[in-house]
C-alpha cells in the first residue's frame, strides 16, 4: 500500500477528513481516470446478450470475515435470477473486485467497476467508511450501488440504494429494547471509524432523551485484537449493559476478553449490531451465548422465502455455512435491482431510480417496500439471542415493516444530529 493511501486509511479510522480524502482520491485517481468523466464513460455496455455487475466486498484484511459471504450471497442471487431467463432477456455477468479492507481501495475499484467494466449497477461495501470512500465516484459517474449492511443513517444519496437498516429500524429499537427491561446505565465500545462514532453519537442523544446514562465510551483500531483494557473499564463501570459497535475480527478478541475478565451474558448483557451467525461461527458460540443482537433477519426468520434461500445458500455452499443478515440484505437487493430495471424497461440509471419507488419483495426477512424518497427500504427489526448452537433466536420483533427514517426527523431528541 503507498504512504499516501495508509494516510487516507488512518482519516478515515480516526473519524476525520474522510470525505475530502477520498473526494481528492477519487477526482485525482491513483490507478483511475477522473471520477467526474464523461457520463457516456460511464454508460453500462447493455449491447450484448449479458449485462455487467459489479460485486465490491472486502475478500482480504480484517473485514472479510463477515464481507466473503454477502459476496457468495450476491452470487446465489444472480445465479438463481439467470437460471430464470436474467433481467430483460439477458443473463448477468458478474466482475468481483477485492476492497481489501482499505477504503481508497474500494473508491478505485468503483471505479474500475464504473468505467473499465461499464457495470449496470455495483452491489457492496460493508463499513460505513467504504460506502463513504465510493460515495461520491458512484455520483459523479451517475452510476448506481446497492448497499446491503446496517448503518448509522443521516446520509442520503442518489446513487445509493440502502438495503440494510438505518438508524430507526436498528439502533432505536435495540435501546427502545434495553430500556423496556430495565437496562439504563450504558458502557459503549466501537471500532474507530464512522460508523461506530456516528451511532454512539445518535445513542447518547438518546440516552439523554429517555432517562439513560452512558457510563464510558471507547474506541480500538479497526482490526485490533488488545481489548484487556477495555474489558477491565467495563467490568469496573457496573453498567447495565454494552452496546457493542466494534465491526470485523476485532469482535473475536472483544469476546474472548469479555470472558476472560469474568463477563457473562447474565451478568452483563451485550447487543451488538455488526455480530451475525457467520461471526458467531468464526468467535464461537462458548463465548457469545445468551448475548443479544440487533437485525432485521436470522437464519431461524420463519417463512418459505426463508426456508427457500437458507436451502440454496447451503446447497451452494455447505451446509454448515449460516445465513445472516447482511449476506440475506445483499441477495435481496439484486432481486429488486432485477424489478425496478423490468418495471423501468431500462438499464439506465435515472431510469431505474424512477422506477424504484413502491417496488417490494418477498424477501427471505420478510415483505420489503422501496421508499423511492429516500431509497431506502422499510423492514421489520429484531432483537435475537444467540443460542449455545451458534443459531440466533428471535426474542422481539416490531410487528411490522418500519418506514425508512435515515435522518431521525420523527423523533425530537435527534434534532441536533444531522
Amino acid at each position: 500500500m503507498s504512504s499516501a493511501s495508509i494516510i487516507l486509511r488512518r482519516r478515515f479510522l480516526s473519524g476525520g477528513l474522510a470525505l475530502t480524502a477520498v473526494v481528492a482520491l477519487s477526482a485525482c485517481g491513483a490507478k483511475t481516470d477522473a471520477a467526474g468523466s464523461s457520463d457516456e464513460a460511464a454508460q453500462a455496455d447493455v449491447s450484448g446478450d449479458t449485462v455487467k455487475v459489479g460485486l465490491l466486498n472486502s475478500l482480504s484484511g480484517t473485514m472479510a470475515i463477515s464481507e466473503v459471504t454477502v459476496r457468495d450471497s450476491l452470487k446465489l442471487a444472480i445465479d438463481e435470477i439467470n437460471a430464470s431467463g436474467g433481467v430483460l432477456g439477458k443473463k448477468i455477468q458478474p466482475i468481483s473486485e477485492d476492497g481489501a479492507s482499505d477504503w481508497p481501495t474500494f473508491a478505485e475499484k468503483a471505479q474500475k467497476l464504473i468505467k473499465e467494466d461499464r457495470v449496470a449497477a455495483t452491489f457492496g461495501c460493508w463499513t460505513s467508511a467504504s460506502r463513504k470512500a465510493v460515495k461520491p465516484v458512484f455520483e459523479k459517474n451517475k452510476s448506481l450501488l446497492f448497499y446491503p449492511v446496517q448503518y448509522e443513517g443521516l446520509e442520503q444519496s442518489p446513487y445509493i440504494f440502502y438495503t440494510g437498516a438505518t438508524t430507526n429500524q436498528q439502533i432505536v429499537p435495540a435501546l427502545d429494547y434495553l430500556k423496556s427491561k430495565g437496562l439504563k446505565k450504558l458502557y459503549l465500545v466501537g471500532s474507530d471509524y464512522v460508523f461506530p462514532r456516528t451511532a454512539n453519537k445518535i445513542i447518547q442523544a438518546y440516552a439523554k432523551a429517555n432517562g439513560m446514562t452512558i457510563l464510558g465510551e471507547d474506541y480500538a483500531p479497526l482490526g485490533s485484537t488488545e481489548f484487556s483494557t477495555i474489558a477491565n473499564k467495563v467490568k469496573a463501570a457496573k453498567a447495565d449493559a454494552v452496546f457493542n459497535t466494534l465491526n470485523g475480527d476485532s469482535n473475536v478478541a472483544f469476546f474472548k476478553e469479555y470472558k476472560s475478565a469474568g463477563l457473562t451474558a447474565k451478568s452483563l448483557p451485550v447487543v451488538s449490531v455488526s455480530i451475525a451467525e457467520e461471526e458467531v461461527k468464526s468467535i464461537g458460540s462458548q463465548y457469545l451465548a445468551g448475548q443479544l443482537t440487533a437485525w432485521n433477519y436470522y437464519q431461524t426468520t420463519a417463512g418459505a422465502a426463508n426456508e427457500k434461500f437458507v436451502k440454496a445458500y447451503k446447497a451452494k455452499y455447505g451446509e454448515d455455512k449460516p445465513t445472516s443478515d447482511p449476506m440475506e440484505a445483499a441477495y435481496t437487493s439484486v432481486y429488486l435491482w432485477k424489478a425496478m430495471v423490468e418495471k423501468a424497461k431500462s438499464f439506465d440509471p435515472e431510469k431505474v431510480k424512477a422506477a424504484s419507488d413502491g417496488i417490494t419483495f418477498d424477501a427471505p426477512e420478510g415483505e420489503v417496500t422501496v421508499d423511492g424518497a429516500t431509497q431506502h427500504l422499510y423492514k421489520t427489526a429484531r432483537i435475537g439471542e444467540i443460542g449455545t448452537d451458534g443459531l440466533i433466536k428471535e426474542v422481539w420483533d416490531s410487528g411490522k415493516p418500519i418506514e425508512p427514517d435515515p435522518y431521525l426527523k420523527g423523533y425530537s431528541w435527534a434534532s441536533d444530529l444531522s
